[in-house]
């Protein structure tokens, strides 16, 4: 049986744009190339109105990360996760030093409109769980 090759994460969300531009801010990743257009919004306007704004994704730049992927749904969030994301700024970091990236990377992205939750620490490890702009968790490692 062959390997996988590739993975996408998929968001369900109201405002795939808006969900997709805050993770390309969080993880450095870029808007999708969509051949044949120069731009995303050249894109969304070649498609029916009732089609724009339905799904945007994102890649890492060095094609190292999964391909993200945001889809318009109709509902909202209505219970917690059951899987997320782990973005991985201290994870060979202990103590004091990772207490204090994690506090610095939370106060980069608390502006761009995510919020802080809870820390959870030990002593020497810590995690910070977060949450997106439309409520969906994840965790500062």
């Amino acid at each position: 049986m062959p390997s996988v090759k590739q993975v996408q994460v998929t968001f369900d969300c109201i405002e795939p744009e808006r969900v997709g531009r805050f993770w390309c801010e969080v993880l450095g990743y870029v808007v999708t190339p969509l051949e044949g257009f120069g731009t995303w919004d050249d894109f969304q306007h070649s498609m029916p109105p009732e089609e724009q704004g339905s799904w945007f994704a994102c890649v890492d730049p060095s094609g190292v990360g999964p391909r993200l992927y945001f889809q318009r749904v109709p509902e909202g969030k209505v219970a917690k996760n059951r899987v997320h994301l782990d973005v991985r700024v201290a994870y060979d970091l202990e103590g004091e030093e990772r207490l204090a990236a994690l506090e610095a990377e939370c106060a980069r992205l608390v502006p761009l409109g995510a919020r802080r939750e809870r820390l959870l620490y030990d002593g020497t490890d810590a995690c910070m769980v977060m949450q997106d702009i439309e409520g969906n968790e994840f965790c500062l490692t």
